[in-house]
């Protein structure tokens, strides 16, 4: 409920008007059983005259303007569910870029993205909660209300019915709330699963005859029809109670009426106005009623929206890197008893890596498998940031750095690199500032790309889909190359192991991006010995620690040279 309520005051202003609009047209409403009582008065009196036609010409014209208030709360609710979810959009366009990655260890972010369509649910919902759920419980009470000033027993009548009704309310609401959001639970799993179908479709293909899509569906569907099933008791329960509070309210006034006119307390044309309006109190409630299911899947939205826009984002602070380097020179990086393990497990992956890598140095990384190297690159380039020990870049603590100032002036070509929907042009600068056509130009000339965007009909304009499908492998990890080295970053980290092109290609590009007319200081993770005899030196990981680091001509006599080459 506050996750709503802090939704809801955003808009409090328009909210208001809606519900200004509603109280008038409650009001105003309520002339029809007042209009007909008097109707009914002058009629069984005989005095058949333009009061009557005057009586009817102010009922329809109450009408008219209960009309035009309801236009006036649509109109308003069709501006707030525009701005709801272009709020949406923008909040989450924001926060995606900005979401720490250890916060979402164990998610897969493209199936946490799908809470995005909840806002269409709060969108319906939320029309349907100001207008029709609104008017409906100022209808009841203005109608109890009305009821009063005809006898003093309606007023106990209408409290009585208004303490049944919170009391309904207030022993289903939380299970119904309950049951609602483990129907959504189990809802999203049925759609990541079919998107996982979708994602893995020549897996399936490729695997020939079996059974376990239909197996997981089956599992999945199962769980969700259950959680449905104990939504739709609560529901029932619900809608039974209506029925009987229907019974209730007609019984009861109805014999209350009719006692009070036998008694001349009222006259007929009270008891028929009074009739009405406990048809309109039962229209309400009965609407009220309806409305709470649409009232849990608004509330089970935004608690589904808060799984993302809860989730913890970096914080915009700290130096620029302008503040304290100069332009062109290449990082001076120090770590000193760095260690790093991820979220939720025991073992750290880096232990006491201290290391130095001077500013314009070529630095080969070389290690085992699972020795920690990809790890120490996502920490290097602040991806990580729940480490233990020192990293600094230039004599400053990384974490004394803005860490969007630090990742401009990185570049690289890491797994987590990728092609997105978009222009080539777009997925190569990403809309970085102060990124020159010259210097695009450059880097795909450097890393041979040329000739393939110059056989596309729209060049640099070309649009690639999600992935880079339809395009050649070789040419989607040579764009990620152009990307990291288009800015001419201070520290470019190449991981060898997703630069898999022609040898001859590769030799050539390697030799252009160590060349010392580039300021950059170049960390390469790799095992391949042509790297390592380019690099200045060499440092050598093993089960998250330094083994070694020296020259080439040092680290290829050691023993275990021959194991990295074959690793």
């Amino acid at each position: 409920m506050k996750r709503f309520f802090r939704l809801l005051s955003l808009e409090k202003k328009d909210i208001g008007y809606i519900y200004i609009y509603a109280l008038m047209g409650g009001l105003v409403y309520l002339s029809l059983p007042l209009g007909i009582q008097a109707i009914i008065g002058l009629i069984m009196s005989g005095q058949v005259s333009t009061s009557v036609v005057v009586l009817v010409g102010f009922v329809l014209l109450g009408i008219l303007i209960n009309g035009g208030l309801q236009i006036m709360q649509i109109i308003m609710i069709e501006y707030l569910q525009r701005r709801l979810i272009t709020k949406a959009a923008f909040e989450f366009s924001f926060r995606i870029p900005r979401i720490k990655l250890e916060s979402i260890f164990k998610e897969y972010a493209p199936e946490l993205m799908n809470r995005f369509f909840d806002i269409l649910t709060i969108q319906k919902g939320l029309s349907k909660l100001l207008l029709d759920f609104s008017s409906a419980s100022l209808q009841v009470l203005f109608g109890v209300l009305l009821l009063a000033f005809y006898h003093p027993f309606f007023i106990f009548f209408g409290l009585f019915l208004l303490i049944v009704l919170i009391i309904i309310i207030w022993i289903t609401g939380p299970k119904g709330l309950e049951t609602s959001l483990k129907q959504s639970k189990y809802k999203y799993q049925v759609a990541h699963w079919l998107e996982e179908l979708a994602r893995t479709v020549n897996t399936f293909k490729l695997a020939g005859f079996t059974n376990l899509p239909m197996e997981k569906t089956d599992q999945v569907m199962n769980n969700y029809l259950t959680a449905r099933k104990s939504h739709f008791r609560v529901l029932l329960f619900q809608y039974f109670n209506m029925v009987g509070f229907k019974i209730l309210v007609t019984g009861g006034l109805l014999i209350l009426g009719s006692m009070l006119v036998i008694g001349r307390e009222i006259n007929i044309g009270q008891f028929v106005a009074a009739e009405i309006i406990i048809i309109l109190i039962i229209n309400a409630v009965e609407k009220m009623i309806m409305s709470l299911d649409v009232i849990y899947g608004v509330l089970t939205a935004v608690e589904k929206l808060g799984s993302v826009t809860d989730l913890p984002i970096e914080a915009e602070k700290g130096l620029y890197i302008h503040q304290f380097s100069d332009a062109h020179s290449g990082f001076h990086i120090k770590t000193n008893k760095l260690n790093y393990k991820y979220p939720e497990t025991k073992d750290y992956i880096l232990k006491d890596v201290s290391l130095e890598m001077k500013g314009g140095e070529r630095i080969c990384i070389s290690g085992y498998n699972g020795a920690g190297k990809s790890t120490l690159m996502y920490v290097l380039c602040g991806l990580y940031e729940s480490y233990e020990g020192e990293i600094s870049f230039n004599n400053v603590s990384m974490r004394d750095i803005n860490v969007n100032s630090l990742r401009w002036h990185i570049g690289d070509n890491l797994s987590q690199e990728d092609i997105f929907e978009g222009t080539l042009m777009e997925n190569i600068t990403l809309g970085r500032e102060n990124i020159s056509f010259e210097d695009v130009l450059w880097a795909t000339e450097s890393v041979s790309l040329g000739t393939f965007i110059r056989n596309l009909k729209d060049g640099y304009s070309h649009n690639l889909i999600a992935g880079g499908k339809g395009i050649p492998g070789s040419v989607i990890r040579k764009i990620v190359v152009a990307r990291g080295i288009v800015q001419k970053p201070k520290l470019l980290i190449i991981d060898d192991n997703h630069l898999a092109i022609d040898r001859v290609e590769k030799k050539r590009i390697i030799e252009l991006l160590y060349g010392k007319s580039l300021e950059w200081t170049v960390v390469n993770v790799s095992n391949d010995p042509y790297i390592m005899q380019q690099s200045d030196r060499i440092i050598i990981l093993k089960a998250g620690s330094v083994l070694e680091e020296g020259h080439f001509d040092t680290i290829s006599t050691r023993p275990y040279f021959k194991e990295l080459i074959l690793s």
